[in-house]
């Protein structure tokens, strides 16, 4: 089976077919990353009302403060898991090319036996 080399304007068409398709499914994923933002957006967080006195105003900003402290505990609690995971996971690759490197196959030796100790 003989293998036929491609031409170099068939390599640039095919090229060039490919990073077009490439950026259309990046445009789509981010035109969908924009959708679901503001989806989440839209479901989490109740809309702004800033009519009224001084002190609703004040009230509202406190309860924005308390929830933002609230997400930025979640938000570090998720941030150490992620880092304690990732160092968990370079001390057993650590591990394994310990183990890769420590153990070496013995160089194997001539064995005379007899025709009679095969059987």
């Amino acid at each position: 089976m003989s293998e036929k080399k491609m031409s170099s304007s068939r390599k640039h068409h095919l090229k060039s077919l490919m990073l077009q398709i490439a950026q259309e499914l990046i445009a789509e994923e981010e035109a969908q990353s924009l959708e679901d933002r503001k989806q989440y957006m839209s479901e989490n967080i109740a809309p702004l009302q800033l009519t009224g006195s001084i002190a609703e105003l004040q009230d509202l900003c406190k309860k924005m403060h308390q929830r933002i402290d609230v997400i930025d505990e979640e938000r570090y609690d998720l941030e150490s898991k992620v880092n304690k995971a990732t160092k968990e996971i370079e001390d057993l690759n650590i591990k394994v090319i310990d183990l890769k490197g420590k153990f070496k196959k013995p160089t194997l030796r001539k064995v005379r036996m007899s025709a009679d100790a095969m059987l």
